[in-house]
C-alpha cells in the first residue's frame, strides 16, 4: 500500500523549499534529502518504509533557483536546519543520498546536538575521477530541450546509469519536467547544480566527520557506478577512513549501484532497522 503523502511549501531564511510529507506527520520528524541534480521523489521507497519530509534542494525540483554563490554544503545544511524549525522539529533524524548525506554531514557540524540519527546513503567523502566523469552525465541533461518527456525518459534509460529502471524513475523525471518551446526540460537549474557539483572538487567532506557523534548508518553500494567503466561513489580506502573516524557506525553494503540503492529491498530493510531502535534521549 502506497504512504499518503502532502506537498508543501516552507519559506525559509536562505529561499523558498518544496517539500513532501510522507507517512504519518505525528511522528518524529525525519528529513529526506536527495543528492546533487536529484529531487524529492528520489525518496519515495525510502519513505514507504520511514515516514518522511523530502525536500528539493534550493535549485531543484520545484523550490526556488537563489542567485550563483549562495549554494554550497553549509549553506544547504542551513536550509535543513531552518525547515525542520519550520516543521516544529528541534531534534530531527536525516535521510541523505548522494550530495545529500553530505549536506546531512554538514549539517551534523551546525547542530550535531538536534540530530537524532543520520543515514547515509552512498556518500561519505571523496569520488574518483571516473565517477566524477559519470556523475557529470546527469550534469549536462540540464538546461537541455528535449522533444518530448518520452524522448527524455529514453535517454535517461539509455545511459545505463539508472539500473534497474522501473516506475519511481518515471515519475522521477516527469516530476521534474516542465513544457518549454520545442519540447520540455528539467526545472533543476544546471547553474545551481554546477555551482555545487564544482564544490566536491576543492573540498573533503571527511572534514564533517569527527562531527558524527549521533547514531550513523552508511548503506554503500556494492556496484560500480556503470556496470564495464568502474566507479565507486565510496571508495573503499574511503570507507576505511571513515570506519577509523566514526568507528560506532554501522556499515550496510547493497548489491546494487549509485542509483539502483535508493529502492532496493536490502537498504529498506537496513533503514527500517536502523529507525526501529528508539533514538537516544538528548543529553543535558
Amino acid at each position: 500500500m502506497k504512504t499518503l503523502s502532502e506537498d508543501l511549501d516552507l519559506t525559509l531564511p536562505g529561499g523558498r523549499l518544496h517539500a513532501r510529507r510522507f507517512g504519518d506527520p505525528g511522528r518524529g520528524l525525519v528529513l529526506g534529502i536527495p543528492g546533487l541534480s536529484a529531487n524529492l521523489v528520489s525518496m519515495t521507497a525510502i519513505a514507504e518504509v520511514v515516514p518522511m519530509v523530502a525536500l528539493d534542494l534550493r535549485g531543484r525540483g520545484l523550490s526556488e533557483t537563489t542567485p550563483p554563490g549562495t549554494y554550497g554544503w553549509e549553506a544547504h545544511a542551513g536550509d535543513v536546519l531552518a525547515a525542520a524549525d519550520a516543521l516544529g522539529g528541534p531534534r530531527f533524524s536525516i535521510v541523505g543520498w548522494s550530495m545529500g548525506a553530505i549536506v546531512g554531514m554538514a549539517a551534523a557540524s551546525l547542530a550535531a546536538a538536534r540530530i537524532e540519527r543520520l543515514v547515509l546513503i552512498d556518500a561519505v567523502g571523496q569520488v574518483d575521477d571516473t565517477v566524477v566523469q559519470l556523475i557529470q552525465i546527469s550534469v549536462n541533461r540540464l538546461d537541455a530541450v528535449y522533444p518530448s518527456v518520452e524522448a527524455y525518459l529514453e535517454l535517461a534509460r539509455s545511459t545505463g546509469l539508472i539500473s534497474p529502471w522501473s516506475e519511481l524513475w518515471e515519475q522521477y523525471f516527469e516530476y521534474e519536467l516542465q513544457p518549454v518551446e520545442g519540447g520540455v526540460r528539467a526545472r533543476t537549474s544546471k547553474a545551481a547544480v554546477s555551482e555545487d557539483f564544482a564544490i566536491s572538487a576543492r573540498r573533503d567532506p571527511a572534514l564533517f566527520w569527527p562531527h558524527l557523534t549521533m547514531p550513523v548508518l552508511v548503506v554503500r553500494a556494492g556496484r560500480p557506478l556503470l556496470e564495464g567503466a568502474g566507479g565507486h561513489v565510496i571508495d573503499p580506502a574511503v570507507l576505511g577512513r571513515f570506519r577509523a573516524t566514526v568507528p560506532h557506525a554501522e556499515i550496510v553494503e547493497v548489491d546494487a549501484n549509485h542509483y539502483g540503492i535508493g529502492a532496493h529491498p536490502d537498504t529498506l530493510e537496513a533503514v527500517r532497522r536502523f529507525f526501529a531502535v528508539p533514538p537516544p534521549a538528548p543529553s543535558t
